[in-house]
């Protein structure tokens, strides 16, 4: 056939020019895998996630308002719910006259006290009479020993003034008694200002606790957030601890992807990720590893795994990884915890601890620098 020889080299030049574009593109493949490829792991077993809080009541009663709706945005401290408050009032009022009753009953005790000092001070005048008294008694009744003795008074005369005499120290034990009495209500006043202080601590104290239940009746966010999964509507009774909603913070999503243990490795905090989300068609959000769990997935179950069995199958674990998440807002409007996405960790430049064996015996460790720390492109 005329032309085939010029037709064979056409079709040897042809494949001789796919053949090199393949090794060419073979070549590029291979030197990007080996300088940057390789040191870059991923998997599609990550979630958005947020720490949101669960607002629930401390007291128990029934709600007389809702004051939010679902999907709605809230900033810490605002109203969510308002539980009928009129018992928890009365509550406060009987603890605030309960301390009233103690305050009066310390000021009725320091008056009588006062009055007490007063009597106090009579019943020691009313003692110094009574001693001035039996003192005359007594010269009294010697002067007229020695009268009688002489003659000079009558025996009756001498019996009269020993009466006098026994009648004035009768008295003076009496108004010493007095005296004691009156200066021993004075302490048993005081242990009664103290106990009337001591009910008004307690009055106090169940005051603030009133005071604390009555503030819980309204319920407040504690986070700024969007509010969700609201279950509660007005003249429902709740206990304290019901879940009533949930106050998400999207505005600080974060993402948790489990890589396998054999890729985790060379990963370290603050290398870069790349993220791409279902949501987000065609846009890639940049993050940073931030921190690695304490233990793989299967260690934190409700029921972990025993392996102390005969038929032991080796299996390869998780391990929960914590990315921060560079997004803007339009971005985070879309984002909510709960997204499934793809996370991408190039660790090039990270230092791996191997196992060694040289001249020093097995299990020397030794850190090497990966390989692309020496031939990534800039």
């Amino acid at each position: 056939m005329v032309g085939s020889p010029r037709r064979r080299r056409g079709l040897q030049a042809m494949g001789l020019g796919v053949g090199l574009v393949v090794l060419i593109a073979a070549g590029a493949w291979g030197y990007q895998w080996w300088t940057h490829g390789r040191f870059v792991e991923s998997t599609n077993d990550a979630y958005l996630q947020a720490d949101h809080v669960a607002a629930s009541p401390r007291i128990a009663g029934r709600v007389e308002k809702v004051f939010v709706a679902d999907n709605q945005t809230v900033k810490a401290g605002d109203p969510l719910l308002q539980i009928d408050d009129r018992d928890y009032r009365a509550r406060l009022e009987q603890a605030q006259a309960q301390a009233d009753q103690g305050r009066a009953a310390v000021a009725q005790a320091e008056a009588q006290i006062h009055l007490q000092d007063a009597q106090i001070a009579s019943a020691q005048a009313q003692l110094d009479g009574a001693r001035a008294e039996a003192l005359f008694a007594e010269r009294e009744a010697t002067r007229y020993t020695q009268l009688v003795a002489t003659g000079a008074e009558t025996s009756e005369r001498y019996d009269q003034a020993r009466q006098n005499h026994d009648q004035a120290h009768a008295r003076v034990k009496q108004t010493s008694a007095a005296l004691l009495a009156a200066q021993r209500q004075i302490g048993t006043l005081q242990a009664q200002i103290q106990q009337a202080r001591a009910q008004i601590a307690q009055a106090e104290a169940l005051t603030r606790a009133a005071q604390v239940d009555l503030d819980s009746t309204l319920v407040r966010s504690s986070i700024n957030g969007r509010v969700g999964d609201s279950s509660v509507r007005a003249g429902q009774y709740v206990q304290p601890g019901t879940r009533m909603m949930s106050v998400v913070p999207v505005q600080d999503i974060y993402l948790v992807a489990n890589f396998k243990e054999t890729q985790i490795g060379r990963m370290r905090p603050g290398q870069p990720v790349t993220i791409s989300v279902d949501a987000l068609e065609g846009k890639d959000l940049r993050g940073e590893v931030d921190s690695f769990s304490p233990g793989t997935g299967a260690q934190f179950a409700l029921i972990p795994p025993s392996n102390a069995t005969g038929n032991f199958t080796k299996i390869v674990q998780r391990v929960p990884v914590r990315i921060r998440l560079e997004a803007g807002p339009e971005e985070r409007l879309v984002l909510v915890p709960g997204l499934s996405v793809v996370a991408t960790v190039d660790t090039s430049g990270a230092t791996v601890v191997t196992s060694a064996r040289g001249e020093n015996g097995p299990g020397v460790l030794a850190h090497q620098h990966a390989e692309a720390s020496e031939h990534a492109q800039p």
